[in-house]
């Protein structure tokens, strides 16, 4: 960055900008103080769930309430904490204290879904507020219907679990055990619940100590300043990329395969329109407010629309609440992408996946050499959950497996294979940790040959995962997508393959929906694959050389370099047939189609 860029506009109450080097200096201080939360969060969490899948993520506001700083976690986090942070300030105004730490979950009162625990803690220096350190994590149980608090086929926000409005989890420091007995008397596994309660308070005073050192070096005048600089800089970038975009109107269509109760596709719809330097996402036309629990707050649609544009951008940009200022998100009240009470919202994330497939599909009609093709289709949620012996006594367990997969092929490059969903920071349960800690044996875990779409770069393949019940009889809650409606390829790129759900009994084998609620016993099994990422580019343009080394590499079968990209294999020398290849691919050309024939 130039220091043009950085020294332009003016600074906070119309004062000279801090000069570029300090602030520098305090924006970088500030995005290691919300890495050095998440880090503080990852290493004192109780659960698999925040622990081992990182579904978590920290960050750092201003006085006002507008985010400085966002720790390397989440992406689908970060549009959401302004929505919180309006709804804490209308409720408790000026009567914040120091010491106070407030608790949030409520997705009408500024949350995301019942899983998902805002902490925030006030931060005052000489009794003036300065700031605010925000840790939010995914639980791995809040009460509800089933083992999880997430089901797809929950109909109102009642079954998903315990709604918490904001409330005051500590005054003046002091804790509010009232509230504390609440939550461990409404939770399966209070030990796991509070413990990550606490690991998320441990993370804002870890933010806290942040915010003073850097207020005790600079004076709280300077780190003011610096902070509403910052916001506006990250505006200023963003309003530049924008304004670089061809003027017009943008649509893309995505679907869900159910609703989550076992009805009809449920379609996404956006229109992007870039006017000048700022940018309309309207979803206008997306499904009305569905009955199963995948419906989206507007705070997490707007996030959905943030990460997509801030993924597309060729400059980096801090984490900032600029990033919203050249945004406006048109989201109908009683959709999909806009729930209002009583919806259902624990397994929203699938929809939060789709809606970044929708977004980036928009995106592609804007700046095609910069999107790449659709991905797995999201984290796939398995949850398992049930009572085992422990300590002599049958106590209640959860598992929770987010399972991360692959990216869509990219303008210049192939998608990633086994790397997490871009809208997400996961990871998946190593085996060793979840057959140690649960009652479950992991049969099959890998990468699927041919799962990737072809294309001029290969879309990622999808991973597959197999669990056995050790113990038992458990509720079993699956959310998964992208069977019967396979991630997309772009600019002549081929589809990934589609998802599948299987229960694997002793006698036989059933075919599970996308999304399902429903026991199983001991010895059964549950065999997930997820869809493999879309291609990007026509198949053909794919060297002979990387479809060689695919082949090699167990990634691409010989039968699929034929079929998908006329690329013939030698069964002897596991070489191309340079001569059959051209054959193959001549004859491709001139039927015109976008594949092979079929082998003779």
């Amino acid at each position: 960055m130039s220091n043009a860029d950085m020294t332009a506009g003016i600074g906070s109450a119309g004062k000279a900008p801090v000069d570029p080097i300090t602030r520098e200096i305090i924006q970088n201080a500030l995005a290691s103080a919300a890495d050095e939360m998440a880090l503080a969060l990852y290493r004192t969490a109780y659960s698999t769930i925040v622990r081992d899948c990182l579904d978590y993520s920290t960050s750092l506001c201003n006085a006002e309430g507008e985010m400085i700083a966002q720790g390397v976690t989440t992406p689908l986090h970060l549009g959401t904490v302004p929505y919180a942070m309006e709804t804490l300030f209308r409720k408790y105004g000026e009567s914040m204290c120091p010491g106070d730490i407030f608790i949030l979950n409520d997705p009408f009162d500024g949350g995301m879904h019942i899983p998902d625990i805002f902490i925030v803690k006030p931060v005052f220096w000489e009794d003036r507020l300065a700031a605010f350190a925000v840790s939010t994590a995914h639980h791995l149980d809040l009460g509800g219907r089933l083992p999880g608090s997430s089901a797809c086929d929950n109909t109102e926000i009642f079954q998903d679990g315990l709604r918490i409005p904001w409330l005051k989890l500590y005054r003046r420091g002091e804790p509010d055990e009232a509230l504390f007995a609440l939550l461990r008397t409404n939770v399966r596994v209070p030990r796991m619940t509070i413990g990550d309660v606490q690991a998320q308070i441990a993370a804002c005073h870890i933010g806290e100590k942040g915010i003073h050192e850097l207020i005790r070096r600079y004076g709280l005048e300077t780190f003011t300043r610096c902070a509403a600089d910052m916001i506006a800089y990250t505006e200023r970038l963003l309003r530049r990329e924008i304004a670089s975009w061809p003027d017009g109107r943008y649509s893309f269509t995505d679907h869900m395969d159910s609703d989550g109760v076992g009805g009809p596709p449920v379609p996404l719809k956006v229109t992007l329109t870039v006017e000048g330097d700022s940018l309309t996402a309207d979803f206008t036309g997306s499904a009305p407010q569905v009955r199963g629990a995948i419906n989206c707050t507007l705070s997490f649609t707007a996030s959905v629309v943030a990460l997509s544009v801030r993924s597309v951008m060729r400059e980096e940009v801090p984490n900032t609440a600029g990033l919203f200022k050249p945004l406006r998100i048109v989201a109908p009240p009683g959709t999909v992408v806009h729930g209002v009470m009583p919806a259902a919202s624990s397994m929203r994330g699938i929809t939060g996946f789709r809606l970044a497939d929708t977004m980036f599909g928009a995106l592609a009609g804007i700046l095609p050499d910069r999107v790449f093709a659709a991905s797995e289709g999201g984290n796939t949620l398995v949850i398992i959950g049930g009572l085992r012996e422990q300590a002599g006594r049958r106590a209640p367990y959860v598992y929770y497996e987010l399972l991360s997969g692959t990216w869509g092929g990219r303008p210049d490059r192939d998608g990633n294979d086994g790397l997490c969903n871009i809208a997400n920071v996961a990871a998946n349960i190593p085996v060793e940790q979840a057959e140690c800690e649960y009652p479950v044996h992991i049969e099959r875990y890998g990468m699927v040959t041919d799962s990737g779409g072809a294309g001029r770069y290969r879309g990622g393949l999808g991973i597959e995962r197999e669990w056995r019940l050790l113990e038992g009889e458990a509720h079993l809650a699956i959310r998964s997508d992208r069977r019967d409606h396979p991630p997309y390829g772009l600019s002549g790129g081929l589809p990934g393959r589609g998802s599948i759900n299987e229960l694997r009994g002793k006698e036989e084998t059933r075919i599970l929906p996308t999304m399902i609620s429903t026991s199983i016993e001991k010895g059964e099994r549950i065999y997930h694959r997820q869809a493999g990422g879309g291609g990007w580019g026509n198949p053909l343009e794919r060297s002979p050389e990387a479809v060689e080394r695919d082949v090699r590499n167990g990634k691409v079968s010989p039968a699929a370099a034929r079929r998908e990209y006329g690329v013939a294999i030698d069964e002897q020398t596991g070489k191309v047939d340079a001569a059959a290849t051209e054959e193959l691919r001549l004859q491709r050309r001139g039927e015109g189609r976008g594949r092979v024939l079929p082998d003779s």
